[in-house]
């Protein structure tokens, strides 16, 4: 669906996206991630017709997004991070307004209009002044407004930005919904939002692509120590000498807590598991045992170790 080779631009000495490829296949969520100022939204105007880039070539559904822009349009539905829409208009009128702009007419505009109100949960608020809706329905009106020609591809630059936790839930069911039908490329710097919605995930730092992965198979790449936590009832010292020696186990971290107990740090070596050999060790030394978990990598610290400066 998107196929994006040696993709460059250049602002005067800036370089904002440096010779970048990737490709989206037909259906896949993707959850395009990346700190401010990594070029996320230069890319994503370069997608969309927006910017012409300084080198490098990309197509949407075959279509060549520089060579024959209109046909490469007509497969793309965008929603910018900040939705422009007429205040004054009803949300029925913007969206019929919207569809006529994309060329849709007669009775296939009003189905097209009647479907996406439907689609987006807006066929109640269908004669509001778009100026007296919440900002979640407004995200709603602009993902309406990218659904109304049907495209084949949405390309949603902060879909969330400034929606509070109940209007983030909302929006995430309808994304998870339209990836039935649709193949999504999201901008998003919620990773919680990527891990629930998306299965495919590219990092883009400084302008290049750091990682493009399923958000597994990003985590399964980390090749990092693991981490038990562990809480026993035991002096830090005595449980420092005894843990210590277990096989695995390269470093030790003790903090004391109320009554007695002590939870225990562990760091050990990559793709091991010690549980079953603390629990055993806790029985033999008859150690009151109140937790013991292994900590996973989340999305949020692949992101972080990808990203972060020196």
């Amino acid at each position: 669906m998107i196929s994006v080779s040696h993709l460059s631009k250049q602002y005067a000495r800036h370089l904002a996206v440096d010779d970048i490829s990737f490709e989206v296949k037909k259906g896949e969520v993707v959850g395009f991630l990346g700190p401010n100022g990594a070029g996320k939204s230069t890319t994503l105007k370069m997608l969309t017709g927006f910017l012409p880039p300084t080198s490098g070539s990309a197509t949407i559904a075959g279509y060549d997004i520089f060579k024959d822009s209109l046909s490469a349009r007509r497969e793309i539905g965008y929603m910018p991070e900040n939705v422009p829409l007429y205040l004054d208009m009803r949300v029925k009128e913007y969206l019929s307004f919207r569809g006529a702009v994309k060329g849709l007419r007669g009775k296939a505009l009003r189905t097209a209009v009647n479907e996406v109100l439907e689609t987006c949960a807006l066929t109640h608020m269908r004669r509001r002044m778009i100026k007296t809706l919440s900002k979640g329905y407004r995200q709603r009106v602009g993902l309406a407004d990218a659904l109304v020609h049907n495209p084949s591809l949405l390309i949603l630059d902060e879909p969330t930005n400034g929606l509070d936790p109940n209007q983030i839930r909302s929006i995430r069911e309808l994304i998870r919904n339209l990836g039935k039908d649709h193949t999504i490329l999201v901008s998003t710097h919620i990773l919680s939002e990527v891990e629930m919605t998306c299965n495919k995930v590219v990092i883009i730092d400084e302008g290049k692509i750091r990682a493009s992965d399923t958000p597994a198979g990003l985590v399964n790449s980390m090749r990092r120590a693991g981490e038990v936590v562990c809480e026993l009832k035991i002096g830090e010292e005595p449980g420092l000498a005894a843990i210590s020696v277990v096989p695995e186990v390269t470093k030790v971290i003790g903090e004391p807590l109320e009554n007695g107990w002590t939870r225990f740090t562990l760091l050990v070596a990559p793709e091991t598991d010690t549980r079953e050999r603390l629990s055993k060790l806790a029985r033999e030394q008859n150690w009151p045992l109140r937790a013991l978990r292994r900590h996973h990598v989340t999305l949020e610290e692949v992101f972080v170790e990808l990203t972060r400066k020196n």
